[in-house]
């Protein structure tokens, strides 16, 4: 099959477009017919050598998958071949074929596309998981939201927005991309580059604080995060960017009686991923099928087009996902 290698770990000029062997579904697995990928953060990570695949999974880039499903292991009952389905993958998404455990594929509604269906596993269910299940975001609640723009930012206001609709939603964004998450629906959108992000939020909570902050930065956001943190609030930390080390006034924190939660899914059992899914499919799936979530593509590549892919990734000039059309692949 046609697949996404790497020549070293570096830079985007690493990939290339060559052959590898068509993996084997194992008992619990199905075997997908990949249409459709996506770039996401970590797989720059991955591709520069500071995020290897989990055991046992494929160290072909990708984390998520759209197509049609090829063939089932033994021990699969619930998908059937020709199924069109998205899934999260743990590696080998960059590729025609892909496996995934039965239990991290999801149907995809009639109403969406390959393309949008590939931007939906990765993102929005990290999204939904830290934001819903981890921190519990309820209606009438406040928000931070790192990062406007990004596949997990545009995903988590989206969910924000269709099963919270109460809630009010804060982003940090850079200057060109502050009117994209206006349209999206935030109530306040803070150019990160010019203003105070955790004196802005308090301005607009009256001192109380975001009680839920979404992070992909880490140490350097850390001290103004915990400030813009409400009393009882909750921090989930989902990347770190801006680096692993930071001093913490522990004494307040106890005072304020916050949370800080550090949040990784792809290392996630393959129990606990089902789990997850799971939930998502019952709560957030409906959502999509009508429309009222609808992914947002800033681009399609090819994939034979897939290092400018990553350096469009690399530079942060997109606005919602990159995605990798499989479908027809040539040198």
């Amino acid at each position: 099959m046609k697949a996404v290698l790497l020549e070293d770990f570096g830079g985007p000029e690493v990939l290339y477009l060559g052959e590898a062997a068509t993996p084997a579904p194992q008992a619990e697995q199905v075997l997908i017919r990949v249409m459709a990928t996506s770039i996401n953060r970590p797989d720059i990570v991955q591709r520069q050598g500071n995020y290897p695949a989990p055991p046992g999974e494929s160290e072909i880039l990708g984390l998520e998958v759209a197509g049609v499903v090829e063939g089932l292991g033994d021990h699969v009952s619930a998908w059937q071949v020709g199924d069109r389905v998205m899934a999260l993958v743990g590696g080998g998404g960059y590729a025609e074929f892909a496996v995934a455990d039965a239990g991290h594929v999801m149907r995809i509604p009639e109403s969406m596309s390959f393309n949008e269906a590939a931007c939906v596993c990765e993102t929005y269910i990290t999204a939904y998981l830290n934001v819903f299940l981890i921190a519990g975001l309820e209606d009438a609640a406040t928000v931070l939201l790192h990062g406007g723009g990004g596949g997990v930012n545009t995903a988590a206001v989206q969910l924000c927005k269709a099963l919270t609709p109460a809630v009010k939603v804060m982003v940090t964004a850079s200057p060109n991309k502050i009117e994209g998450v206006k349209k999206l629906g935030a109530d306040l959108v803070i150019d990160y580059t010019t203003q105070d992000f955790a004196d802005k939020v308090r301005d607009y909570t009256n001192k109380l604080g975001a009680q839920v902050i979404l992070d992909h930065i880490g140490a350097a956001y850390l001290g103004a995060n915990m400030k813009a943190l409400a009393v009882g609030g909750t921090l989930v930390i989902i990347g770190v960017m801006g680096g692993v080390k930071a001093e913490l006034n522990l004494a307040l924190m106890m005072v304020k009686r916050q949370r800080i939660v550090g949040s990784v899914l792809r290392s996630r059992s393959a129990q606990e991923k089902a789990a997850i899914i799971a939930k998502f499919s019952h709560a957030v799936l409906p959502r999509m099928a009508d429309r009222t979530i609808v992914p947002l593509i800033d681009r399609v590549y090819g994939l034979n087009e897939v290092e400018a892919a990553h350096r469009t990734m690399e530079t942060s000039t997109h606005f919602g996902k990159l995605v990798l059309s499989i479908a027809g692949v040539t040198e």
